[in-house]
């Protein structure tokens, strides 16, 4: 069979009957031709994912050489008909790329790389935005997938109070509080490590995803990664805060890796940024997303959790979340705490940040909305969905495009973050001790001194140990120098 058959974008098979033809060529062994109509492009700090766009579905492998390093790729019966020679390979490993002609009917792809590459293939059926897709991953063993990755030390100092908080939870499932050991009660007052408090800014969509489109054909994705970067630039800006991009260029990642990317580097907080859209471009303004564990709040809110959580469709990511480091015992009891008292905190702040964005822009809702987007389903990270605006209303698409607009958003956002983190600072956090080391404690409160123990603290004030640590919330915390802890009263 010579004729062939090609497959429009929307996946949708021309002309009628092709689907059928196909399925059962594929049960036969046959496969029709797939020529390469484009190749997309994207560079990630610890990846690169090359797409090949197919006039059908196809046949392909790989394989590596070495001496120098080259990736090969074959595609059974297939031209190329697109120019590789304009692929910007800027940011990734592929420093050249070069085509051929083999057994007189085949096409080989051969990319020369700079670096030892983990590649990774797999094709992808259509779906409503692209057609048959061939996808070639370079995986960059040992690189971080974000830059600027939490420093060590630092990362052992928010571990060491992520575990306080989790035996403080452990504690009140159980109803009995920890029995503190001789080695805890008698260790001396740390230094206190003014830590960063870490926000993790993550633009939403990326890559082959580009979320919505404007009337004027504003893609979401390069709309919020600006914003994002404003965003990130008034955190690290400001004393005691340090910004991680989730997504820091034009490149995709999974929903669910997003959140976990927000825990690996031990973030206080996430906050997704994205710009609305809906079938009218009459509705207008910003609104603020928090996690609805029990469905969203309004039928708006559910369409747009559906739209967005569709993504990994486009991606072809696919898992659920994780909870490998939750205790296994107490998993259900335990996550349910943690993800209320999560929420509590989501919609708290959502409050503060939504206050802020109604004096830049018009509010699309007065209130915080909730609504099941994958990326607000962390159990410990604290989350927000921001919707800068509709990128569908033709009016507010053009705003979105301007630097002070943008900068007024991320503006906006920053500072409903600072109110909170100014009036509930993490206690091991720079502004805690800030706090901490501006006020006088009454007679009620102690500042604890270098070489000072928690048993001695206790007795010098003649209150019972476990209150001491039951008044201060202290289920295993090591005590710091500086720390201004509530005596209890007898």
């Amino acid at each position: 069979m010579n004729q062939r058959w090609s497959y429009k974008r929307r996946g949708r098979c021309q002309p009628a009957g092709v689907c059928l033809v196909w399925l059962l060529l594929s049960i036969t062994g046959k496969v029709l031709a797939a020529d390469v109509e484009s190749l997309r492009l994207w560079a990630a700090p610890d990846h690169a994912r090359l797409v090949f766009d197919l006039s059908g579905a196809g046949n392909a492998t790989l394989f590596e050489l070495e001496s120098p390093n080259r990736l090969v790729i074959d595609l059974d019966d297939s031209q190329l008909e697109t120019d590789i020679n304009t692929l910007p390979l800027e940011g990734s490993a592929i420093s050249s790329i070069r085509s051929g002609v083999r057994n007189g009917k085949d096409l080989r792809i051969v990319l020369d790389l700079d670096r030892e590459v983990s590649p990774r293939h797999f094709m992808l059926a259509p779906n409503d935005q692209y057609g048959h897709r061939f996808v070639v991953d370079l995986e960059y063993p040992g690189e971080a997938p974000v830059e600027n990755p939490i420093d060590p030390i630092e990362a052992l100092v928010r571990e060491q109070e992520i575990e306080a908080q989790r035996a403080r939870a452990e504690a009140a499932v159980s109803g009995t509080p920890s029995t503190p050991s001789d080695e805890m009660v008698n260790r001396e007052a740390q230094p206190h490590p003014r830590r960063d408090i870490i926000i993790a800014v993550d633009p939403g969509h990326g890559g082959e995803d580009p979320g919505a489109i404007g009337p004027k054909g504003t893609r979401e994705k390069d709309i919020v990664l600006q914003i994002s970067q404003r965003l990130a630039a008034q955190i690290n800006a400001a004393p005691g805060f340090r910004a991680v991009m989730i997504r820091d260029g034009d490149y995709y990642i999974g929903l669910r890796q997003r959140t976990q990317l927000a825990r690996d580097q031990k973030a206080d907080f996430f906050v997704s940024i994205h710009a609305d859209a809906f079938t009218s471009p009459r509705p207008n303004g910003s609104s603020v997303y928090a996690l609805s564990q029990r469905g969203a709040t309004s039928e708006t809110a559910q369409w747009l959790a559906d739209s967005e959580n569709r993504a990994d469709l486009i991606g072809g990511v696919d898992g659920s979340l994780s909870l490998r480091d939750k205790d296994h015992v107490l998993r259900g009891v335990l996550l349910d705490l943690t993800m209320t008292a999560t929420l509590n905190d989501s919609l708290s702040i959502g409050g503060q940040v939504l206050d802020q964005l109604g004096r830049v822009n018009r509010l699309h809702k007065s209130r915080v909305e909730q609504a099941g987007f994958m990326v607000l389903k962390s159990p410990d990270i604290p989350s927000l969905l921001i919707e800068a605006g509709f990128i569908s209303n033709p009016e507010e698409e053009r705003r979105l495009k301007t630097d002070q607009h943008q900068e007024n958003i991320a503006t906006a956002v920053f500072n409903g973050l600072l109110a909170h983190f100014e009036s509930n600072p993490p206690p091991t956090s720079l502004l805690a001790w800030q706090r901490d080391n501006q006020r006088r404690p009454d007679g009620n409160e102690y500042r604890i001194e270098t070489g000072d123990t928690l048993s001695a603290i206790a007795a010098r004030h003649g209150v019972p140990l476990s209150r001491l640590k039951q008044a201060n919330n202290l289920n295993g915390d090591v005590i710091r120098v500086g720390q201004v802890l509530r005596i209890p009263r007898s």
